[in-house]
């Protein structure tokens, strides 16, 4: 596991032995089985790789030791300030679109543009239906599904080979048994090209995505970029995912701020 995650970091023995300030010859050993790990170089060696929460507590169970971490549910009153900030953050990204998302792109909450922007296509819950008429409501479905956003995605196979690669990276990384079950039915859909199915650990992924959207002659121009919280002690705060949509040109703000002030006229 030590290995795998040192390649998908891309670096060297020695390299991840300077992050975590040992010996390559004590790296080596422990990719190999030569030498036990303590809990402490466990941690130490999961901070140098930058593991996500979940990793770091399957990196220390694959050594023997208990789990340092928790997953709450969003719901649990502890998670209050959590909620919180998420309502905050939404609120305020208003009228430009937000979703909050989880590691496997299940839509936890969107705010008000959102709903707007999906209202664009016609009827939303009955496109939520169509693209997932069981479980839960997920973004990376809506995206990718021929009967869902993707009519009106104008640059679709760019916006799909970037999800796929991102997705793909991940599910390959982690082993995230709900990832990989996504890439799996998503692969199946119409259009989903081979070659998107495969990791490009060539290539980083883009920090922004550009989304053209498309219909009845209207034309929003976007892009959107993914957040992270930065100091999470929870699994499940670890992989929330809030992703914002930015107008990516004077119209596009305009149509979206004109859609906000129409429904604020009707409410």
């Amino acid at each position: 596991m030590l290995k795998r995650w040192r390649a998908a970091r891309k670096l060297s023995q020695l390299e991840l032995a300077l992050a975590a300030g040992v010996s390559q010859r004590h790296v080596s050993f422990l990719e190999v089985g030569r030498a036990q790990p303590s809990r402490d170089m466990v941690i130490q060696l999961a901070n140098a790789l930058s593991l996500p929460l979940r990793e770091q507590n399957s990196l220390l169970g694959a050594a023997g030791f208990a789990p340092v971490y928790g997953e709450t549910s969003l719901d649990d009153p502890s998670m209050g300030p959590i909620r919180q900030a998420l309502d905050m953050l939404l609120r305020h990204q208003d009228p430009f679109p937000a979703t909050v998302a989880d590691r496997a792109w299940n839509l936890l909450q969107g705010n008000a543009a959102m709903h707007r922007l999906l209202a664009l296509a016609g009827d939303a819950e009955a496109m939520w239906a169509r693209v997932c008429p069981e479980g839960p409501r997920n973004v990376f479905k809506l995206t990718l599904h021929p009967e869902g956003m993707r009519p009106y995605i104008a640059n679709w196979t760019d916006v799909a080979a970037e999800l796929m690669l991102r997705t793909r990276r991940e599910a390959d990384a982690t082993g995230h048994a709900a990832l990989h079950a996504l890439l799996d039915e998503v692969s199946a859909y119409p259009g989903v090209r081979s070659e998107w199915q495969v990791a490009q650990w060539a290539r980083d992924p883009s920090p922004v995505l550009p989304v053209t959207l498309s219909k009845d002659g209207l034309e929003l121009r976007l892009f959107t970029m993914i957040s992270t919280f930065g100091t999470p002690q929870d699994i499940t705060t670890d992989e929330l995912r809030v992703e914002s949509y930015f107008p990516a040109d004077p119209h596009s703000e305009q149509v979206l701020r004109d859609m906000a002030r129409t429904q604020a006229l009707t409410a």
